[in-house]
């Protein structure tokens, strides 16, 4: 079988975020906080002072560099390296000093409003800043009754207020994770995959990260190497998707389909189908440069093939053809 570990090594390696993009992103998670702080201390004086919490894959240690089409000034179409980070914002006090949703929205937006040259998003979870080397920081905003809630309550633009609490998703995941390393790559991976086909075709939406660090976990094999670990838990995923497509989430609210909605079924199941079908003729292969440009269909050009060996399995190559001497003696 064709070993590819030390390029998945490598690959996890190109696909991490750099200590400067995760220094860029606590400046500017640390400005924005000092902004809603200040922001409240001028306009919202008498109201509930924000508290703050990262959450997400910067706490799992799981980000990526994703990878977005953009098209520049000119009409040149280019790649541009995107990173974020989750910032929850929490306001915790008495439940009648609860505003409503969208006035929680307005001021988040307003404080942050003007701090890059870009124009905040208000998405439906989140207040999203947007910075101009591609990065951007989302605020999802939770409010907690300091009397009576155990887990805090999302504002959610549509929804009102729902339960959710990323703290014990993290939590979950990190403890799992430290039983093994490994499936911290695997979670990678999976993002890195999606991350590509969500590039080559924009018009159909693969899972999110949160589902990918799910089912990653739920499904997870371990191995000596990282190309058997991810084909195995490939597999398992399949399978158990064959049998129930959805995506149970393991904490608050536990149980929850966070798969309902989802439009693209077929679609993924036959890009994961494809996906798998590639990963075991990969393991099964005897020459390594061929296994590796197997992965590297779903991976794209990031998943380097150049340290890929072009030989088979156990066969020797010569640089020069190897000497016989005149008393070598026939077998």
């Amino acid at each position: 079988m064709a070993n590819c570990h030390d390029q998945f090594v490598d690959f996890n390696s190109t696909i991490s975020l750099t200590s400067e993009r995760k220094s860029k992103l606590k400046k500017s998670r640390k400005n924005l906080r000092d902004r809603v702080r200040d922001d409240f201390k001028e306009n919202h004086p008498d109201e509930i002072k924000p508290q703050f919490g990262s959450q997400g894959s910067s706490e799992m240690r799981t980000g990526i560099n994703p990878i977005v089409r953009v098209i520049d000034e000119e009409g040149e179409e280019k790649r541009l390296t995107k990173y974020d980070t989750d910032d929850g914002v929490y306001f915790v006090g008495p439940l009648e000093k609860r505003k409503a949703v969208q006035t929680y929205h307005n001021w988040i937006w307003d404080a942050v409003n003007g701090y890059t040259s870009i124009e905040p998003v208000d998405k439906n979870t989140c207040v999203r800043t947007l910075f101009s080397d591609g990065h951007h920081i989302d605020q999802p905003i939770y409010f907690m009754d300091e009397d009576n809630d155990e887990h805090p309550w999302l504002a959610h633009r549509k929804k009102g207020w729902i339960l959710s609490d990323p703290r014990d998703f993290y939590q979950w995941f990190n403890d799992e994770a430290a039983k093994n390393e490994q499936l911290r790559r695997v979670v990678k991976y999976l993002k890195a995959w999606c991350d590509y086909v969500n590039f080559d075709d924009s018009s159909k939406k693969m899972p999110s990260g949160f589902i990918l660090t799910i089912w990653a976990t739920d499904n997870f094999r371990e191995s000596e190497r990282d190309d058997i670990s991810l084909k195995n838990t490939l597999e398992a995923i399949y399978d158990n998707l064959t049998i129930h497509f959805q995506c149970l989430r393991p904490t608050t609210p536990i149980g929850e389909d966070v798969m309902d909605g989802y439009s693209y079924k077929q679609y993924f199941m036959e890009k994961l189908k494809s996906f798998l079908e590639s990963a075991k003729q990969a393991i099964n292969e005897t020459n390594q440069k061929d296994a590796c440009y197997k992965w590297q269909k779903h991976f794209g050009a990031r998943f380097s093939c150049s340290t890929a060996k072009d030989e088979d399995e156990g066969a020797k190559s010569y640089s020069n053809p190897p000497v016989v001497t005149n008393n070598a003696k026939s077998a």
